[in-house]
């Protein structure tokens, strides 16, 4: 009788988990399989994403940038994307202009063919990322040939994302001395820093409308915070464990910050509405690894899980149509470390 009840309550955990997926993410398909594979787009048509890898199986030894057909992505298991960025050096952070034909993504190419490396482990174990001040912003196009680049500042510059409108792109660069938002053309024209706070602010989009971005940033406020957030920086690392999201205009008025839930709060794209955002969080974590997606009114209420399947889901962006998502995951890595990139039909 025990043995029943208890098959009938981890059933209803079960069912209970599951449904919360339900409610939003609909035909939920894997794109890729093995290495790392995040920070997926969209392409204005829907029908291509941008996104970067290490693929050990592609003879990758860190980040590159791919063109993925989604059809045959999801058609056959054996698909490999193309290359677009070089092959030399680590890139980040890719992006569609809206002409179709070309693709903006950041690298460290100029500077050397191996891939830098990543910061030596601490003795406190903290977890970091690396701004190499090596990395620039170009352009390729769909052959992977480089047309034009639009960064040259000694510095970081990376993080770029383009316009729903595709006139003008955001990016994130410590030229002035902190990790800050700049705004420029589409042509790299008319740079300008819009964000002052002092704090990491990087993983801008726009809002559907072109009017407004959101972000992750971080806000050291204690001495303590500070000393450390600045002597890391001058290292050309950050500790991106305890990050909200905040939204601004393009011009960086109305500064506001959407979420106060503690821990790291990041990736976030606006809803197709422009009145919601999605971001991965791991606030409800006792563990902190442990990110899931959630979406929050662009008030600061009406937070909602959207996944709780594997324990890192992060990178959604929304189709421009607004009828599909796609998101990074370590579902069905059968063990591995792997991430993979997953499109569902989305439902409100």
């Amino acid at each position: 009788m025990y043995k029943t009840i208890f098959t009938l309550l981890i059933s209803a955990q079960i069912v209970v988990a599951q449904n919360i997926e339900d409610k939003h993410l609909k035909n939920i398909q894997q794109l890729t399989r093995g290495g790392d594979n995040a920070e997926a787009y969209f392409s204005y048509d829907n029908k291509f994403l941008t996104f970067q890898s290490n693929n050990a199986a592609w003879g990758l030894k860190c980040d590159q940038i791919f063109n993925l057909d989604i059809s045959k992505a999801a058609a056959d298991t054996t698909y490999k994307p193309s290359l677009i960025s070089t092959g030399l050096g680590r890139t980040t952070c890719s992006y569609y202009l809206k002409d179709g034909k070309h693709i903006l993504y950041a690298s460290t190419h100029a500077a050397g063919k191996d891939c830098p490396p990543p910061p030596a482990p601490r003795s406190d174990r903290k977890y970091l990322w690396p701004i190499y001040s090596s990395f620039d912003i170009y352009v390729a196009d769909l052959n992977g040939k480089i047309v034009s680049q639009l960064t040259n500042s000694p510095g970081y510059d990376a993080e770029a994302t383009v316009s729903p409108q595709g006139d003008k792109i955001v990016f994130t660069s410590d030229r002035s001395g902190d990790l800050e938002l700049w705004t420029m053309d589409i042509d790299g024209k008319n740079q300008k820093q819009i964000t002052f706070g002092l704090g990491y602010d990087g993983g801008a989009f726009f809002s559907p409308d072109g009017k407004k971005l959101v972000f992750r940033a971080s806000r050291p406020s204690t001495e303590e915070e500070i000393k450390e957030y600045k002597d890391l920086l001058a290292q050309g690392l950050v500790a991106p464990t305890n990050m909200e999201i905040y939204t601004c205009n393009v011009d960086g008025s109305d500064l506001k910050q959407i979420t106060r839930l503690g821990k790291a709060n990041w990736a976030p794209f606006f809803h197709p509405s422009g009145n919601k955002i999605l971001f991965s969080s791991n606030h409800h974590s006792s563990r902190g690894y442990d990110f899931q997606l959630y979406m929050i009114n662009i008030d600061g209420s009406g937070l909602e899980q959207i996944t709780n399947q594997s324990i890192f889901n992060a990178f959604p962006m929304f189709s421009f149509d607004g009828k599909k998502l796609i998101f990074s995951s370590n579902r069905n890595n059968h063990g591995t470390h792997d991430t993979n990139l997953f499109i569902a039909d989305w439902q409100d």
